[in-house]
């Protein structure tokens, strides 16, 4: 009752179902963005967690509030606990990637490339002798782009950016200011934290003034690394990752059992599903320094967010 698998809410318009989120776009530029419980991996749905919608929200409400002197953002309201109402934007098509530390396990990841003989990536050359998920001598942008149709994504460097018309030179400039801005303070508020920001990943857009803003989410866990910093020296020395927020429970318990991109997906277990939402709730915990206290008012978390967003009905 208290998991929110779907938000269809048919007096709201131009809705678009995406994996985790419901968007609508209302005719005055305003779009509403529902959070769901929804688990994507694998290109499936595989589960819903409950409060994770509520969680990741509130979250990202907490970075976007301690970084608006920063860079403008596209909030502008919480009518509801797992809804934000934004300025609809036209995304850039570069994805900004900022890492603070030689991590990472995807083809993209900069320790991938590096322990692969790589040293020039990104259109930035890192220095020899550097050990896996050590600090780099300052945070660096890595962009890729935007895969389409189910492609990967592909490494850029800045030169790359500019030769293929994907940000003008005057773009890329704001965006990787505010880029390394954010992280740069996501960095020092997590340190207060006991927290590392490892790397993260931002999305922004423009405004229908041609203003680069702030989109999605920020610094959340399902958009960033964290590790705990009372675990770093010790694990550094050993050469094994530093502990983190794993929420991969379910990640790893499917693939133990299946192919997951042939096979059908076997039934979560209960006690997993849990597992996963504790993990969020600490996480939601130790990055913002408050007590999480859920939204429990309506029958189901859809009528509540239904009576929430009732204003926008007309």
């Amino acid at each position: 009752m208290r998991v929110l698998s779907d938000a269809f809410i048919p007096e709201l318009p131009n809705h678009y179902r995406g994996k985790v989120r419901e968007n609508y776009d209302l005719p005055d530029g305003r779009r509403i963005i529902i959070a769901t419980d929804r688990l994507s991996a694998f290109d499936v749905i595989l589960t819903a967690i409950p409060f994770k919608g509520e969680l990741l929200t509130q979250t990202a409400r907490y970075w976007f509030e301690e970084t608006a002197d920063i860079c403008p953002n596209h909030v502008l309201d919480y009518p509801d606990p797992n809804v934000v109402v934004g300025t609809r934007l036209d995304i850039l098509p570069v994805e900004i990637v900022v890492r603070g530390y030689l991590a990472g396990t995807t083809s993209t990841s900069i320790l991938t490339k590096y322990k692969s003989g790589e040293r020039d990536m990104y259109g930035i050359r890192l220095p020899e002798g550097l050990r896996n998920n050590e600090k780099l001598p300052e945070a660096i942008i890595t962009p890729t782009s935007k895969a389409l149709d189910g492609g990967h994504d592909q490494p850029l460097s800045p030169t790359e950016v500019l030769a293929q018309g994907l940000l003008t030179e005057e773009q890329w400039n704001v965006v990787s200011r505010y880029a390394l801005s954010l992280f740069a303070r996501g960095q020092a508020r997590a340190a207060e934290r006991g927290l590392i920001l490892v790397d993260t990943k931002y999305e922004l857009g423009t405004d229908k003034d041609g203003t680069i803003v702030l989109a999605d989410e920020i610094h959340t866990p399902d958009s960033s690394r964290y590790w705990l910093a009372e675990s770093y020296e010790e694990s550094f020395k050993k050469g094994e990752r530093p502990r983190s927020f794993d929420k991969d429970f379910i990640r790893a318990w499917v693939t133990a059992r299946c192919d997951p991109y042939k096979d059908p997906i076997p039934e979560i277990p209960a006690e997993l599903i849990e597992q996963t939402s504790r993990v969020y709730i600490q996480a939601y915990e130790a990055i913002t320094g408050k007590v999480f206290v859920p939204d429990l008012s309506g029958a189901t978390v859809l009528d509540r967010i239904r009576k929430n967003l009732e204003p926008y009905f007309r």
